[in-house]
């Protein structure tokens, strides 16, 4: 016969034994909820990189086409700066936050620039074409259209350039850096992409600029 004393102990050491094996669901539901919160904090850079590259490539237009230059900068230090409008020769007008300049995707946080008419502009061209199926205008703007900012459109990526579908495979930051005026700026991160811009699914491919919005 079971005493008092023995069912007592047995019903705690079912009770331990359920205790245990929750928390063993409660661990393997926490380790396979891992990948989906790495993906959504992925997502939530690249779609807040999006966002100030879109700041970065507004604040281009305003330095062309609101500054007396009507030229395109040659640092991000000047959309930083402002720019002089004829109405404002004694105050710059500002045209970019500071938080913008940072990439939240690239190690170095760092943007790198797109030159005008370089490869990289040109594979962003391509892809815009293509992704809308139909040849797209540069800018309607009628002072970035004057500076023949880009070349006519053409279908074919260049292969083995800086932004070009072979070089994307790299993980690694892109650590070469170019000078001149640039019209656009882009991730040094050549990570695959969670969202797509323009349908383009790696970091660096993405190129934003004034052009092509």
């Amino acid at each position: 016969m079971i005493s008092q004393h023995d069912q007592v102990k047995g019903e705690q050491g079912y009770a331990l034994v359920a205790l245990l094996a929750l928390m063993s669901v409660m661990a393997l539901a926490a380790l396979a909820a891992v990948p989906n919160i790495r993906r959504q904090e992925q997502r939530e850079r690249e779609l807040e990189a999006i966002f100030r590259g879109e700041e970065v490539a507004d604040a281009i237009k305003d330095y062309i086409v609101k500054g007396t230059t009507h030229q395109p900068p040659t640092s991000l230090d000047q959309l930083i700066e402002g720019v002089t409008t004829p109405q404002a020769v004694t105050k710059k007008l500002q045209i970019l936050r500071r938080s913008a300049l940072k990439d939240p995707l690239s190690k170095t946080g760092e943007w790198r620039l797109v030159i005008v008419n370089s490869p990289q502009l040109i594979n962003f061209q391509t892809a815009v074409i293509q992704y809308a199926g139909h040849p797209v205008e540069v800018t309607k703007n009628p002072t970035l259209k004057s500076l023949n900012l880009v070349p006519p459109a053409q279908i074919g990526v260049i292969k083995g350039l800086d932004g070009s579908k072979d070089a994307a495979k790299s993980d690694d930051d892109s650590d070469d850096s170019v000078t001149g005026p640039f019209i656009g700026v882009s991730s040094r991160s050549r990570r695959d992409s969670l969202v797509t811009y323009y349908g383009l699914d790696h970091h660096n491919e993405w190129v934003f600029t004034p052009l092509y919005r």
